[in-house]
Formats: structure tokens, sequence, C-alpha cells
């Protein structure tokens, strides 16, 4: 494998709202506030996961933002692909 992958800026940004997406979907399945998830995953306010799931500011969640949020809500991380 010796070829560069280019991927656009708004296939990743297409890419990180599906996430997002799914974790809210999720989320809000399991009645978990933003801020009841915030806290468990070890944030000290709404504000990140806010912004996420509003897709502003350009955050996203990382892979261990997503590992935390899995076992939080008791679910598979795939699950948010």
């Amino acid at each position: 494998m010796s070829e560069y992958v280019d991927i656009s800026q708004k296939k990743l940004n297409k890419f990180y709202k599906k996430i997002a997406d799914n974790v809210k979907k999720i989320r809000k399945e399991k009645g978990v506030t933003q801020l009841d998830l915030a806290l468990t995953i070890g944030h000290k306010s709404v504000s990140t996961i806010g912004k996420i799931e509003a897709n502003l500011e350009n955050k996203h969640y990382n892979i261990e933002q997503l590992y935390k949020i899995s076992k939080a809500l008791d679910v598979d991380i795939k699950d948010f692909f």
C-alpha cells in the first residue's frame, strides 16, 4: 500500500457528523442528557458535547471519547459508525 489516500474535508465533515448524529440518537434513546454524558466521560460541562452534536466549531469526537461514550451508554463502539 503505497498510494496516498486523499479524502476531502467535505467527506471528513460528513463522516464526523454521522458519528455525532449516531451518538446523539443513542444517547437520547437511552434517556441520557448531554450533561450526564459529559460528566460521565470526564468533562466538567456540556459545552464540548453540545458543540459536537450541533456540528459547531469543527468539533468532533476522538477515539478515546467514543470509547468512553460506548461504555457509558452500554453499546458497542461500532454502533456510532
